[in-house]
């Protein structure tokens, strides 16, 4: 991580820790609809990296916030694809923290005299979970660089957006569960966080395209590849 993107993100971490009981306020005072304009606009320069960690921070921080139309608004009316891009970052932040509650749940709750942990059933599910999260990371860093290769252009990066949103939709349903599962009835009391990741998650499944969607779009782009067009594609993109 750069040292200006470190730096954007410990602003945004102190943002959103005050916006979580102010509300929008900080955010819109700290400027973050200008994050993707460019400084010759009077804009911070940032690209979709950038925009990417900010949209984890608030994912596991203040999922009930719209910060992602904050960050987007600064580019006018940007195409929904975008919007769903901005989404699939708040998911993978808020999958990162259920994944980070379960771990932590697992190592200190005590059964049978030991900890959760040493089950090889529940470590065999935070496995599972661990994966699942990875894999939405690596869609929604793939898709961050393609954009950033586009210059935000959503049309040019339709193929890596449909990719990572179907990824992340698809793999809500297994974090939420395993993450459930492992907590046991815990998890399911207002007073412990992991609702506050959780219930976001499966809003955001079906925001601006849900699985059937998205499957359509990214099947008919590699339809129309065709086999050895698609990998000529995916190699080209990757370099």
């Amino acid at each position: 991580m750069s040292a200006a993107r470190e730096m954007l993100c410990d602003t945004a971490r102190a943002v959103f820790a005050e916006a979580a009981e102010a509300g929008m306020a900080p955010v819109e005072a700290a400027g973050f609809d200008l994050l993707l304009v460019p400084e010759a606009d009077g804009g911070f320069g940032g690209d979709w990296g950038d925009a990417n960690a900010v949209l984890r921070i608030a994912g596991v921080a203040v999922p009930d916030l719209p910060v992602a139309e904050r960050i987007l608004s600064g580019l006018g009316d940007a195409p929904k694809t975008l919007h769903a891009a901005a989404t699939v970052g708040l998911m993978a932040g808020a999958m990162g923290q259920a994944l980070a509650l379960s771990i932590e749940h697992v190592n200190t709750r005590q059964q049978f005299g030991r900890p959760l942990g040493k089950f090889q059933a529940v470590q065999q599910s935070l496995a599972v979970l661990a994966c699942e999260v990875a894999a939405v990371d690596a869609a929604a860093a793939a898709m961050a660089a393609r954009l950033d290769a586009a210059g935000l252009d959503a049309e040019a990066a339709d193929f890596e957006i449909a990719a990572a949103k179907l990824r992340a939709n698809r793999a809500v349903g297994i974090v939420t569960a395993v993450a459930h599962q492992v907590h046991g009835a815990i998890g399911f009391t207002r007073e412990y966080d992991l609702h506050r990741v959780t219930i976001p998650l499966m809003r955001w499944r079906g925001l601006h395209g849900n699985d059937a969607y998205w499957a359509e779009r990214l099947g008919r782009q590699v339809a129309g590849f065709g086999g050895r067009g698609l990998w000529e594609t995916l190699t080209a993109r990757a370099e």
